[in-house]
Formats: structure tokens, sequence, C-alpha cells
């Protein structure tokens, strides 16, 4: 069973470095400045039999209604709704202040159990916080240093106790003719959602997840983590990760965006599809490019998805335009998909989905030897290489060495003095000739006799 513990607490706690810990990897980002975390992150871990669910949550807080904050403390609201049990953390160096007091209360009336967590009691200075902990009505504190590791046998013997009580009391699963085990060897398809800022990122993987999982307002840069969420379209597993918002290096000067655009840049290099979403009133801006451009030297699938398509005026002229952009400006990855949408009335998201589906399967696929080099004897007859004093370059054979990007290897007699335009000669052909549009392909040089060619007699 899958048992889930949401963290929650009051802003600076220790909530995603306990999160980090828990889970066993840097995935949250870690920062000083309060409220960094906004939208719910999950992460597994796994404890003896149990696999645990952890969810870090945004810090607890005052909010007027309709305000950021607000959206915010709705979607801690929901985690703790969803959890079988919530650690409320506390700065025990701070002691147990007003702030922890309220939230311990509103917690104390759910009906999802409680474990308190007096964090950062790595010194003696936490000792009397420690003991103020008791206070809030909670049971016995839980003394850990997040940070430093310690006190996370203490921390798991409390959660595997909740988890046995769970379990104990779950009835066991009658599986029908009909129905058959999850298989958990499954692997998602890994979809990456980058953009610039104010694009509609959030809103349009909410509108894909059929709920509102991410925050979304009409306020610039509200995602900063890469936030994953595991999720299914069509019978197929799909883990789904939202991103920060790109702009400009020149623009960035604060560490916390810094930090949420290279956490978007990993989000990039471990997708296996990235879609990029454009508003489409301003498509194809300097920054789309650019992201475009990374995407493909990255070696992911791309596909783009101009958003926002039900508030153009023109939207011929804005296809044309697409187009015309395209062509001119992203030739490294020639027939690229693209999809025009509406993330917020839920326009062609069913062709965005099925363009990305299509985008990974050319992105796995593998072509036969045999057929690249009856391939490659025809693309040189029609255009040989050039001539190096006064001898032709002789390109013996090629070969796919890998996918997921679809890479060659071809084997040249001086691969230093083949020219690059005569490299991107044979990577178009090979995108047209066999079926491959839009899939970042890569031409490796070699030098090497031909393997298929009959060894000297000795």
């Amino acid at each position: 069973m899958t048992f889930t513990a949401a963290i929650l607490g009051r802003p600076n706690v220790g909530k995603s470095t306990l999160f980090n810990r828990l889970v066993g990897r840097r995935l949250a980002l870690v920062h000083g400045t309060p409220g960094v975390t906004r939208d719910r992150r999950e992460g597994k871990a796994r404890l003896d039999e149990f696999t645990f669910k952890f969810v870090d949550t945004a810090g607890l807080g005052e909010a007027a209604p309709g305000s950021l904050e607000a959206r915010m403390q709705a979607q801690t609201e929901r985690a703790l709704e969803e959890a079988d049990v919530a650690l409320l953390l506390i700065d025990a160096r701070a002691g147990a202040t007003p702030v922890d007091r309220h939230f311990a209360d509103w917690v104390r009336k759910a009906s999802t159990p409680v474990i308190l967590v007096a964090n950062k009691c790595e010194g003696r200075a936490a000792e009397s916080g420690l003991y103020e902990a008791y206070s809030l009505g909670l049971g016995e504190p839980v003394a850990i240093s997040a940070e430093h590791g310690e006190g996370m046998a203490e921390l798991y013997e409390a959660l595997k106790r909740f988890a046995e009580e769970a379990q104990a009391s779950e009835p066991a699963a009658d599986l029908g003719q009909d129905q058959r085990p999850r298989d958990e060897t499954a692997q998602p398809l890994g979809l990456a959602i980058v953009g610039r800022p104010n694009v509609g990122k959030s809103t349009l993987a909410n509108r894909l997840l059929g709920e509102d999982r991410l925050l979304t307002g009409p306020e610039a840069g509200i995602t900063r983590d890469a936030v994953p969420v595991d999720w299914s379209y069509g019978g197929r597993p799909v883990r789904l990760v939202d991103t920060a918002g790109l702009r400009r290096k020149a623009r960035i000067s604060d560490k916390l965006e810094t930090l949420s655009v290279r956490d978007a840049g990993r989000a990039i290099e471990r997708a296996e599809v990235v879609v990029l979403v454009m508003d489409a009133r301003e498509m194809l801006e300097k920054q789309d490019l650019t992201i475009a451009r990374t995407t493909n030297e990255k070696g992911r699938a791309l596909v783009i998805a101009a958003n926002k398509w039900d508030l153009v005026k023109d939207p011929e002229a804005m296809l044309a335009r697409l187009k015309d952009r395209l062509e001119a400006s992203f030739s490294q990855a020639k027939g690229v998909p693209w999809v025009t949408v509406s993330a917020l009335t839920g326009r062609n998201l069913d062709k965005l989905m099925e363009a990305v589906f299509q985008a990974h399967d050319l992105w796995n696929r593998r072509v036969s030897t045999g057929r690249l080099n009856r391939w490659l004897a025809r693309v040189v007859e029609h255009h040989p290489p050039p001539l190096v004093q006064g001898r032709r370059l002789k390109l013996r054979y090629v070969t796919q060495v890998e996918a997921r990007p679809p890479t060659f290897a071809l084997f040249v007699n001086k691969p230093e003095k083949l020219p690059e335009s005569y490299v991107r000669y044979l990577v178009n052909a090979l995108r047209e000739d066999f079926g491959l549009p839009g899939v970042p392909i890569r031409m490796l040089l070699r030098k090497g006799r031909n393997p298929y060619a009959r060894a000297p007699a000795r």
C-alpha cells in the first residue's frame, strides 16, 4: 500500500528540507526566502514493506480572500484532506509561536491524524523550544534536524505506526475477473511544459489533469518549482512537469529566480517530450526560440502549443506568421509539430496529446543498418561529398548507435574535413527520407574502416 503524509507548517520551518531528506533527493527548492514553495510537490520513499508518498506544501499563514496566498492555502488544505497523516513542523529554536498555536488548533480540528515534529533540534538552543512544543496539545513532539539528518529513525517509527494501523483497517482487495493489479513497471512518458512567464503553462497543465492541481492566476512567475504530477491519458501513464517561466538571462537578477530557472532546465533534461507553450498573440518571440533551441540541443522531442488561440483576432495571419518564423528561425528541427490550443476553454487538447505521443514515438524510432547504407549510397550519388586536395572524401558506412534522440555514426576516411554544410544535408535527407519531422537528430563523425568489408586474407 502507499501511505500519504503531508508536511505542513508556517514558512521557513524547514518543510522542503525535510521533504528532500525523506525522499532522498533534492526535489524541492530550498532557499532562505519565506514562501518559496507554492505548489504541492510529491515524492515517494520506501520503508520496510510500506511505500510512503510525501507531500511538500506551502507555508501556512493568514491570507486575504482571492489573493495568491489564499490560493496557496487552499492547496495546503487539499493536501491535508487527502493525506493519511500530517506532519506539523515547528522551528524548535524559535519555540511555539502564536502562528504555530493557531495552526495547531486548525489541524487538530481536521479528521487527519497529526504527528508534531520539532525541527532544527541540532543544538542546545532548541531545548526550550522543544519543551514548548508540548503546549500545542498534539502529543509528544518528534525532535529532528532535517538539515543534518538527526532524528529520522524516530520519525520513521512514528510514521510506520500510522501506516501499520491504516493497513490493518484496510479491507482486503477483491480482484474479480474484470479487475487486474495495476502494472507498476510501466514507465510514464516524461512530459515537461515550458515557456515564458504568464503564457498559461499551469492553466494548461490543470486542464490536462482535469483538476486545479497547480496554482494559477494573473500574477507573473507564480510557479517556482518544477512540479511533477503522475497522470494517465488514454490509459497511458504520463509524468507531467509544470515549470517556472523562463525569461532572458539578462533580466534575471534574483537568486530565487535563478534557482527556479535551473530547476526548469533540469526538467527539460529529464523529459522525453517538451511542450513549449506560447501566447498565440506574441508567438515565437526571441525567448521562445531560445527555449526551442535549448530543447533541441538537449536532444528532447518538441511540440509547440500556441495557447490563448480563443483571443486571436486574425487566425490565418497568425498561422502564416508561425509557419514563416519556424521555417526561418528554427531550421535545425524542420517539421516540429505545433497545435493551436486554449487552456481556458480546452480547445484542441486532445490534438496536443496526440502530437505529444507521435513525437515520442519518432524520438524512439530506430532504422536498420541495411536501410541506412542503401540510403547513404543514394544520397551520396545524388550529391557527392566535396574534394579534399583533389581527392573525394569517402563516406564508408552509417549506422544508428542509439535512439532517444535518433543518433547516427557516420564513418568517413577524413571526418575532420567533412564540411558542416554537408552534414546538415545528410541530416535533412535523413529527416525527410525516414519520416523524422521535428525530432532532434545527432550525426557523429567517426574514422575507421567498414566493419562489413571482408577482412584481408592472411
